[in-house]
């Protein structure tokens, strides 16, 4: 994803821009629709230096509030795009003041866009999650640990301050063996899908439930043998762990292009490196 970019704000409401969403690899001119962010009907279309081409629609020079309908409309954009195209994703929210300072940036970027490109060229990204009962995981472990089944029923049995005490040992070494637990699953999860996919990003997993929040790099080519292999991991951890697969979407966590909006509306680099 094209972090780092800085939406340009404090314009007057009249004042038009464009908004950019990816750079591809094209010397052709292309469009795709009437679907710019924003609700007004824009086409989406391409500028171009030399093989690079932007994919951008004009816009109000307004910084766009990250709501479910403006996420929605940058993502669908990349989303057709990635179909014929390998995406460079750039981050939403993205401003300029011009088309000529698209191509300005892709100028003075030219080499560092070119070579992430050449990098991310034919893949594409998969998110993977993976959420347990966590009150049935306690119960296994309950079952499985002598130790804190021990201590359980000493907690139960102890008064005043012992069990005051038992009570927080208790917790202590349950939650130490929820995320031993946890750790384990998403070792065997990573271990099996090492082999299908060319990288993978580990994020915060969001909620107790959630143990794994992952994406994957995948060869488009293997995308099959790729979900293939999630429907086998998720058979064998079945009434233990559920999994949500999505994708193939744009290589968002894979990409760090870090773009700068400069104080008139150009794009200069900050740093790169997928």
């Amino acid at each position: 994803m094209a972090e780092g970019s800085e939406p340009a704000g404090g314009f007057p409401a009249a004042q038009q821009g464009t908004y950019a969403y990816c750079i591809i690899v094209s010397r052709q001119p292309r469009s795709f629709g009437p679907v710019g962010i924003g609700g007004r009907g824009d086409e989406v279309h391409t500028v171009h230096f030399e093989d690079l081409a932007a994919v951008v629609s004009d816009t109000p020079l307004a910084a766009y509030d990250p709501t479910r309908e403006n996420v929605l409309a940058h993502e669908q954009v990349n989303e057709t795009v990635m179909r014929e195209s390998t995406v460079l994703p750039m981050a939403f929210g993205t401003l300029f003041r011009s088309e000529q300072d698209v191509v300005e940036l892709m100028r003075t970027t030219y080499d560092t866009l070119r070579d992430t490109l050449r990098k991310i060229e034919g893949k594409a990204e998969f998110g993977l999650k993976a959420s347990w009962d966590r009150d049935r995981a306690i119960a296994a472990i309950e079952q499985e640990n002598e130790a804190i089944r021990r201590l359980k029923e000493q907690a139960g049995t102890a008064e005043g301050n012992a069990a005051f005490h038992a009570g927080i040992q208790l917790g202590q070494q349950v939650e130490a063996a929820l995320n031993a637990r946890a750790e384990s699953y998403v070792r065997d999860i990573h271990a099996a899908l090492q082999d299908v996919a060319v990288a993978s990003q580990a994020n915060k997993p969001i909620g107790e439930k959630m143990i794994l929040n992952a994406a994957f790099l995948v060869e488009r080519a293997g995308e099959e043998r790729f979900v293939q292999e999630v429907e086998r991991v998720g058979d064998r951890y079945e009434g233990e762990l559920s999994f949500k697969l999505s994708g193939p979407w744009p290589p968002y966590n894979f990409v760090r292009v870090r773009l700068k909006i400069g104080p008139n509306g150009n794009g200069d680099e900050e740093g790169a490196g997928p």
